[in-house]
């Protein structure tokens, strides 16, 4: 990973939000990919921030991540908008055998990616409890999300996940930093045409 984007991103903390519904698994994907083990958590009041220095192998490792964990609780997604402003990447996780709160789910989601500051920005879902009986696979839980109708400069990715033995994190984590490279360097471009 030669390019000028890793190098650089090698010293930058990136800005990653991490949004969904209460009980969704936010928490416990924060501190999986923290420390690489499975912390039991108690619901969000407010917000949880790490840094991270990611550790998967392929072309995430060693990125270095501010996360904001915000509380999924509905008193408190007002919140969400101050924290994803000017954010480097959302991760927006979902229970993927919550089946009866993909709608609520859903028209979250799109809120939150329907700002001004937010259009653009790289879309990491996670999928996560994919462990579970009646877990959705990875193509329904796009559909119930409605993500082909998100706005088309919004790339997004959705990574099946089991937040508790920390299964396809890594991989999300990868795709998400290639999407936010990807945006980085279009921006840099048009930058130079103007």
């Amino acid at each position: 990973m030669g390019n000028s984007f890793s190098n650089l991103a090698a010293f930058q903390s990136l800005h990653i939000v991490m949004l969904g519904l209460d009980s969704a698994g936010k928490t416990t994907v924060l501190y999986r990919l923290k420390f690489n083990e499975f912390v039991n958590t108690v619901p969000t009041i407010g917000f949880n921030t790490e840094k991270i220095r990611l550790g998967g192998a392929g072309a995430s490792r060693g990125i270095s991540c501010h996360f904001w964990d915000v509380g999924g609780q509905e008193k408190l997604r007002p919140l969400w908008k101050p924290y994803s402003r000017c954010t480097d990447g959302i991760v927006y996780v979902v229970d993927s055998v919550d089946a009866e709160r993909l709608e609520e789910a859903r028209t979250e989601l799109h809120k939150i990616t329907r700002f001004s500051e937010n259009q653009g920005t790289p879309l990491l879902v996670i999928a996560n409890k994919q462990d579970l009986p009646r877990a959705l696979d990875v193509g329904e839980i796009e559909r119930q999300l409605a993500l082909a109708e998100l706005s088309p400069s919004t790339p997004y990715h959705v990574q099946p996940a089991c937040a508790i033995i920390g299964e396809g994190l890594d991989e999300g984590m990868d795709k998400l930093y290639e999407m936010i490279v990807k945006r980085r360097k279009s921006l840099k471009q048009k930058k130079k045409r103007q």
